[in-house]
């Protein structure tokens, strides 16, 4: 089995040296809970002056995955953001670790007067299968996470329609 650990990567040299990699972490947890082997997409053989290089390596090991796992503890880039569609292209799984009062999850919010009590960034939200606050919580949901109805693209046309006929 294999997961991808979608989320935030160091850019350039500079970063790297004080960048805390939490991939690490996530793979310490992961592999003993599937006996999986976890996917860095930020490899040293990747060439960052090549665009085309960079998309088309993440693409391909978001394809050939069995499970995308998102950190969202930081806010998160246009990479990441990329990366859940990606995965629901390719019909993957996608768990994302999102703790309560995080960037894209605040309690007790209002937005136009009506308070939401957990809200969770809709695009996050929507594109992701399971939410967690901790990575170690995917060991309770392991039984479900190929059990269950696996969203896809169609998730974009479905949000789509339900606007269209209740909200114009």
């Amino acid at each position: 089995m294999k997961i991808y650990l979608a989320g935030k990567v160091p850019k350039g040299d500079e970063e790297a040296k004080t960048f805390d990699n939490w991939r690490l972490k996530y793979a310490e947890v992961l592999e003993k809970i599937f006996d999986a082997e976890c996917i860095d997409p930020h490899g040293k053989h990747t060439d960052e002056s090549d665009c085309l290089e960079v998309v088309g390596n993440d693409c391909y090991k978001i394809k050939k995955s069995d499970l995308i796992v998102v950190c969202a503890e930081g806010k998160l880039g246009a990479g990441t953001a990329q990366e859940f569609v990606i995965a629901k292209y390719f019909k993957k799984p996608v768990i994302t670790v999102l703790p309560k009062n995080s960037h894209h999850r605040r309690p007790k919010i209002s937005f136009q007067g009506k308070k939401v009590s957990d809200w969770i960034h809709p695009f996050i939200f929507t594109f992701s299968d399971f939410v967690v606050e901790d990575v170690k919580e995917i060991e309770a949901i392991k039984d479900k996470i190929f059990s269950s109805k696996i969203k896809d693209i169609s998730l974009i046309d479905e949000a789509i329609d339900y606007v269209s006929k209740n909200h114009q």
